[in-house]
């Protein structure tokens, strides 16, 4: 389990913490807290159309995976924030900042090492669960 608190930036630190732990093959199971602002993303099926939620919203759900890509760890999250307004909006994470704190489930897999190679055909990083056990 991993608290963040105000003002971190969630990708990144959960990025931090992989590398500090050596993760290299996770999910991460559930998320919840409040943010003080987040980037979702939609994928059109070419690129990422982007929408900055500039606002407090609650993080009601959080899920995603810690792979590698280029020997580092690959974060990939997708989040459902729900508004002032009781209305939800939810994507891909490209970035969120806590406002008062995150609490996230990390379910490790240490024996392992999943990849996340470009499939160039869709130009997106994906999952690779079988790319063999962890070496060191």
């Amino acid at each position: 389990m991993l608290r963040m608190d105000p003002g971190e930036e969630l990708v990144e630190a959960l990025g931090r913490f992989a590398e500090t732990h050596r993760i290299r093959a996770a999910a991460v199971a559930m998320g919840i807290g409040t943010l003080r602002i987040a980037t979702l993303g939609y994928w059109n099926g070419k690129e990422y159309e982007k929408k900055e939620v500039g606002e407090p919203t609650e993080l009601v759900a959080l899920g995603g995976s810690i792979a590698e890509a280029d020997g580092r760890p690959s974060i990939h999250l997708h989040a459902a924030l729900g508004t002032r307004s009781h209305s939800t909006v939810s994507g891909h994470v490209h970035s969120a900042t806590v406002n008062l704190l995150a609490e996230i489930l990390i379910e490790t897999f240490p024996t392992h090492v999943f990849g996340r190679p470009l499939d160039e055909s869709v130009g997106l990083r994906i999952l690779d669960l079988e790319p063999g056990p962890r070496t060191t």
